[in-house]
Formats: structure tokens, sequence, C-alpha cells
């Protein structure tokens, strides 16, 4: 009897609207990854209204409607662990833009000093500061398949399935984003990351660097930053750089490497100055151009003598006239 119960209960279950399976929630798969940004359409477009206006207006007119509609169209309505490069071609089409020669800087784990750094295409313009890259910095995504809806509870983690529609959307930006640099260009690697400074299976190695034009590209230059306090894993010469330098001189490029670049390194001691490994900074002389501090050898007294003189000459001087 009391087997009886227990199978019809769990037959009842099974049937009931209400039965939620372990891998669906009201019929959508839940992955482990975290669902769509919301607002994401307001937050791309207003992103390349903002790109083509103040931040980079040198790439000209751009709808960018039309390519938000492009962009969605790339995952809308599709299996989420289906999306492959070319579902984004329309959308790649629509906001290519000159890369000016010289300004290419690719990295790996080092996405918010890349940012600081390069300033908004100021100094150098990464894949995140081109057009193609504002739509998806710092975003997540995911359609689902028979919806023309956005899933904003879940998102396919790439260990789920390598075809989702962000880690496809990546790789056709790199790919692009590497065809296009051209002159000289710059390669900032983390030689604090555990498991390397270059990964040999990451964007940069698998999708970028095979994609160099060479005929276009006159030098390569790595700058290997250690974190501030962080552990020196890997620098110039050994470690994972020393694969990257092999591979790159095997493809025939000149190139140099330079461990904690003074310029990138001071953006990052802005932080800790009086941290042992901004040294460099802290011992520098200072260059402000301010009063003189009062207790430096009695120069406020005498700067303020100094002024009293003047201004009694001044009056002295117009007298006589």
């Amino acid at each position: 009897m009391m087997n009886s119960f227990f199978l019809s209960l769990l037959v009842g279950l099974l049937f009931s609207k209400d039965y939620v399976k372990p891998t669906e929630i009201d019929g959508k798969k839940k992955w482990k990854g975290e669902g769509t940004t919301p607002n994401l359409e307001s937050i791309v477009i207003g992103r390349c209204y903002e790109y083509i206006r103040i931040v980079n207006p040198s790439v000209g007119e751009k709808n960018c409607t039309k390519i938000w509609e492009a962009f969605k169209k790339a995952f809308m309505n599709k299996d989420p662990c289906n999306i492959l490069p070319s579902d984004y071609e329309l959308f790649i089409n629509l906001s290519l833009h000159t890369i000016p020669p010289n300004k290419s800087l690719f990295w790996e784990n080092n996405h918010l000093l890349v940012t600081s750094y390069s300033d908004r295409t100021r100094r150098y313009m990464p894949l995140c500061d081109t057009l193609i890259g504002s739509f998806g910095d710092f975003l997540n995504w995911c359609g689902q398949a028979n919806d023309t809806g956005f899933n904003y509870d879940s998102c396919p983690t790439t260990e789920e399935c390598e075809n989702n529609a962000v880690e496809t959307f990546w790789k056709i930006a790199s790919i692009t984003y590497a065809k296009q640099s051209s002159g000289a260009i710059y390669v900032m690697l983390n030689g604090s990351a555990i498991g390397g400074a270059y990964p040999v299976k990451g964007f940069f190695a698998d999708y970028e660097v095979p994609n160099f034009q060479k005929d276009r590209i006159s030098q390569i230059e790595i700058w290997v930053m250690d974190d501030i306090g962080g552990p020196d894993l890997d620098s110039c010469g050994r470690g994972s750089v020393q694969i990257l330098e092999e591979r790159l001189k095997t493809m025939g490029y000149d190139i140099t490497c330079v461990d904690n670049y003074k310029s990138v390194l001071l953006l990052k001691c802005l932080d800790y100055l009086n941290h042992p490994d901004c040294s460099i900074v802290s011992s520098a002389p200072s260059t402000q151009k301010g009063l003189v501090s009062p207790d430096r050898d009695g120069s406020w007294s005498r700067l303020i003598y100094t002024i009293f003189l003047v201004f009694v000459f001044e009056i002295c001087f117009n007298l006589q006239n």
C-alpha cells in the first residue's frame, strides 16, 4: 500500500504543470552563466552613438539601430550553443572602421589596465575601444531556440558549450581586429597571472596572432606588467613569454620585450604610491608648481617678504610718476 502511494505521488509530480525538471525552468534551460544584461538594447545603442559622436567621430556616420538589429539577429531565436562566427558577419560589416597604424594594443589578463591606459582611443585603440568591441565590453547576452526574446535568467558558459553567443562574438571580433592592425603593435601581458602571462590557449594565441598580416606590421613590442605587490611569475625571455617571443620570431616579426613598461607602471602606481614596487614613482622629485611649504627653511616667509617689497616698489614708482 505504502509503495503504491509513493509511486502514484511520483507519477503525479512528473506530469504536474508545477513540476520543474532539474535542468529547465519554465521551459528554459538553466545554464551556469549569468543571463542577458538588463537593458541591453539601450546600453549598446547608447554606446554606439557615444562612440561615433564623442569617442571616435572619425569613423564617420553609422546607423546604430541597424547595427543593433544585425547584432541581435546573430543569436536570437537560435540554439544558444550553436552560434557561429558567420552569424555576426552583417554586424561586423556594418560596424567596421579603420584602426590607425601604431595604435593596436593586444592583451591577456589585463582588461581594466588596458582600458585605463588606452584612455578611450587617445593613446591606443585596443579591441574594446573599437565600435565592434564596445558592443560587447563587460556585457552578457544570449537567446534561445524557438523564442525571439532574450534569456535574462542564464546563459551558457564556455565550459558548457564553446559556440555560445558571447564566446563566438569575441572570436570573430578578435580575428577582425588582428587583420586590421598595422604598423607597430603592442601586447600587454600580466606577469603575475597564474598559469602564465601568455596563455597558449586563449583569444590572443588562437585568434589574433594567427591573423596578423605580416606585410602590414613593422614591429611588435611586448609589455609584461606585474601586479603591484604580486609575484613575478613571468617576464621577458622566460616562461610563457619566451614561448610567445619564439613564436613571433618564427613567424618573421621584429619583436622587443619590456618588463614593467615604465609608462604603464606609473599609471598602476597611482593607487600604490608608497608601495615598494612603486619606488620609481615615490623617489622621483616632485614637479608640482605650487606655493612653497612653510616648513622648508623659511622659504614661505621669504616669498611673502619678496612680494611685499615688489608691492612697495610699485607704489613708490607710481608716486614718482
